[in-house]
C-alpha cells in the first residue's frame, strides 16, 4: 500500500470546497499584443514566460519581398536604378530580397509600399491586387502582424522584346 509521502502524484493537503489563491487569480491572457494568438507553433507555448519580441523591418522587408516575387505577372521589383543595382549584385550571386520594398513597422502594425515592374501582357489592375494580397498575407501569417496598408507602384511594364540583345540580322 502506497501513502501520500511515497507517491507524489497525490497531495497531502485534504480537498477543501475552498478555492486556493492560485484558483482565485483570474485568467491570465495571451501576452501577444495582436489580436490573434499563433496557433501553428511545434513548441509548447508558456504563457507565464515574460519578455517581448521584436521585428527588424528588414525582416517584414524581405517576407514582402519574397511575397511579391511569387505573384505572377510580376517581372521584377524595384525601379530601374534599383534593379541596375540588382543586376550587379546578381553577378556576384548576392541577391537583395528588399530590393523595391520599404516598410514600417509599429508595436502591432505594419504598412509597406512595394515598387513592381509587371510583365506584358499581364492586367496591370490584376496584379497590383494580387500582389497587395499576397503581401498582407505574409506577413500576417508570418510575422504577426496587422496590416494596415499596402501601397503597389508599378513602375514599369516589361516586353517579352526586352529580353533580346540584338535582334538577327536578315542579311548575312
Amino acid at each position: 500500500m502506497t501513502t501520500n509521502d511515497q507517491n507524489p502524484n497525490v497531495s497531502n493537503v485534504p480537498a477543501s470546497p475552498v478555492s486556493s489563491p492560485a484558483e482565485s487569480k483570474p485568467a491570465r491572457t495571451s501576452a501577444s499584443r495582436v489580436d490573434r494568438p499563433f496557433t501553428t507553433s511545434r513548441v509548447p507555448v508558456n504563457e507565464s514566460a515574460a519578455g517581448t519580441t521584436t521585428i527588424a523591418e528588414g525582416v517584414v522587408a524581405k517576407v514582402a519581398g519574397i511575397a511579391a516575387r511569387t505573384v505572377p505577372g510580376v517581372y521584377a521589383l524595384g525601379g530601374s536604378g534599383a534593379r541596375a543595382l540588382g543586376a550587379l549584385r546578381s553577378a556576384v550571386n548576392v541577391d537583395d530580397l528588399t530590393q523595391g520594398v520599404k516598410v514600417e513597422v509599429g508595436e502591432t502594425q505594419a504598412a509597406a509600399d512595394i515598387t513592381i515592374v509587371v510583365e506584358f501582357p499581364a492586367p496591370v489592375q490584376d496584379v497590383a491586387a494580387n500582389v497587395r494580397a499576397a503581401v498582407s498575407g505574409a506577413i500576417s501569417t508570418l510575422v504577426g502582424l496587422e496590416v494596415v496598408e499596402v501601397n503597389v507602384e508599378v513602375n514599369d511594364v516589361h516586353l517579352p522584346s526586352d529580353n533580346q540583345d540584338a535582334e538577327e540580322s536578315r542579311v548575312s
